[in-house]
């Protein structure tokens, strides 16, 4: 590249460049809105004020122990205050904030603190069941703070040193933090669920979360002082950046410690809320709310989904509840939604069923995510946007991780090719949205012809008996892999095996029909994604 007269006397410096961070929405927030209430959580109320010098207590509290860059503080939360605090104290230290799964069992929690060098645990009492065991097995126990929720009132015990709140005392809540010397510089850890083997350590920087942070207000279209609902674990992709975005519009975090209808209805109709996230299993529990637990909303509220595209019935219930839903997708890798369903006007004329279909696709590219592609994984071209062809959906841009932690080999064959590989197939229409057809190991191959489960799920949940369904590959000796459905039945509705057949017969080309129905509850994540490798299991044993 040849000297320009662009590239002569006009250096970045001080003035004119910093380092991008999520950080710094609070300190504007606290300065634009310091009365505006930042945090509510039963009958607490918190400004934007007081997080502010709380996140600034936490920071200056863990740097006297010595807690600096690029050291981990794990933290065992529920949806609650000091969750919200630790998105900002944390990296305000320097220090990188690991968020554990509250599901995990004691091994896998032990083993995120081991690979991660978590040098600080923050745990709720709640969850000192799982934590105590955990940390039996270490080899070198980090130190223990404790947090005791007065919204909690279940069994636990104190595991650690001190506990949160007289941790924050000895913090200065006007101490100074530094912003970091690299954007690139790790912001947080992310464990993925592990379903194979060792949960991988995904690695967010301070660049990625101020964008998906920025992105959300966006794409989400938040406005300003919006009142949001926590549903979506705030450990899950660090709450999909929201803890970090609301800061950006001086928003409300509602807290709730657990997901039932009665508390979401009471707290969405006490305070307001405007938005919430949460899997497709969030919408099942409103829609079907009995009278006693439903109250009236004063306002529409905006619900963003993930995982799989919401059924058609299934929106018009939500829409007759009071809700609008906009379908989301992403990864841990891509710090959560990095893809919507982006709705036009003119849609709203078509048919239910060409409306579903429109409604199936998972969309287009966030504002801030550079590069959505669908890809063939060996030569890397494009495929063709026939809605047809199969190949690898792929991304790139400042929103994709920086890899996985001590796990180079993981991290070149994600980005191999100069793309991350999300391990997710599908096709690309006419108009550039992509759709899913599955997971790369999801695929049924039946006498050599690929059976997408997506699509026989989403016939058979058409079925008005049927919640839930999940459909996995079972063995066979004749074709090799034939559909295996588990089914999950409406309340009081009745439906046999052979009703399904005869479902399906109509509406699936005959090698894609299932050939077994398991009827019974489904396996879920804590963030309501079925558990398909059990039910894989499950399949190869019947």
């Amino acid at each position: 590249m040849g000297d320009t007269i662009y590239d002569r006397d006009l250096d970045r410096q001080p003035a004119n460049h910093q380092p991008l961070t999520p950080l710094l929405y609070l300190e504007r927030a606290a300065r634009v809105f310091p009365a505006q209430v930042a945090v509510i959580h039963g009958p607490l109320r918190r400004t934007y004020a007081e997080l502010d010098a709380r996140a600034r207590r936490l920071a200056s509290a863990l740097k006297a122990r010595g807690i600096g860059r690029g050291d981990t503080v794990a933290a065992l939360l529920a949806n609650t205050p000091e969750m919200v605090e630790c998105h900002y104290g944390v990296p305000m230290a320097g220090a990188v904030l690991c968020t554990l799964n509250t599901r995990l069992d004691a091994a896998a929690i032990r083993f995120c603190l081991e690979h991660g060098e978590a040098k600080v645990l923050i745990v709720d009492r709640e969850f000192s069941r799982v934590a105590g065991p955990a940390l039996e097995g270490l080899a070198t126990r980090p130190f223990v703070i404790d947090v005791d929720d007065p919204e909690y009132d279940g069994p636990g015990e104190a595991l650690g040193e001190t506990g949160y709140e007289a941790f924050l005392a000895g913090g200065d809540p006007a101490a100074d933090w530094a912003l970091p010397g690299d954007e690139w510089d790790a912001i947080t850890l992310n464990y993925t669920s592990g379903t194979t083997g060792d949960p991988k350590g995904v690695v967010y920087h301070h660049r990625g979360a101020a964008l998906l942070s920025l992105g959300n207000v966006v794409t989400c279209g938040l406005g300003q002082h919006p009142v949001y609902l926590w549903t979506l674990p705030m450990f899950h992709c660090n709450g999909w950046c929201f803890p970090w975005t609301l800061s950006i519009v001086a928003g409300t975090h509602v807290c709730l410690r657990q997901v039932r209808a009665e508390a979401m209805y009471r707290l969405m109709a006490e305070h307001g809320v405007s938005h919430l996230c949460g899997a497709p299993i969030v919408m099942q529990l409103l829609i079907n709310a009995s009278d006693t637990e439903r109250r009236a909303l004063p306002r529409r509220v905006s619900f963003f989904t993930a995982a799989a595209p919401p059924p058609e019935a299934v929106l018009a219930g939500m829409s007759e509840a009071g809700f609008d839903v906009t379908h989301l997708y992403g990864l841990t890798e891509c710090y959560g939604p990095a893809v919507v369903n982006a709705w036009h006007a003119e849609w709203d004329a078509l048919s239910a069923d060409q409306r579903a279909a429109r409604k199936a696709r998972q969309g287009v590219r966030y504002p801030v995510l550079e590069a959505l592609d669908v890809r063939d994984p060996e030569t890397m071209e494009p495929v063709p946007a026939d809605g047809t062809s199969l190949g690898e959906v792929m991304m790139r841009g400042n929103v994709v991780m920086r890899g996985y932690l001590k796990n180079p080999k993981a991290t070149q064959a994600a980005f191999r090719g100069g793309w991350f590989r999300t391990g997710d197939l599908g096709v690309k229409h006419p108009d550039g949205y992509i759709q899913l057809k599955d997971r790369s190991k999801d695929i049924i191959i039946s006498g050599g012809e690929n059976i997408s489960s997506i699509e026989v799920e989403d016939v058979l949940f058409k079925h008005p008996a049927v919640a839930a369904a999940a459909v996995v590959a079972r063995p066979d000796p004749k074709w090799g892999e034939t559909p295996c459905a588990f089914v999950e039945l409406r309340p009081g509705a009745t439906a046999s095996a052979d009703d399904l057949f005869q479902w399906c017969r109509g509406r699936l080309a005959s090698y894609k029909l299932p050939r077994h129905v398991i009827f019974g509850d489904l396996p879920k994540t804590s963030t309501g994604k079925v558990q398909k490798y059990v039910l894989r299991a499950r399949a190869r044993e019947e």
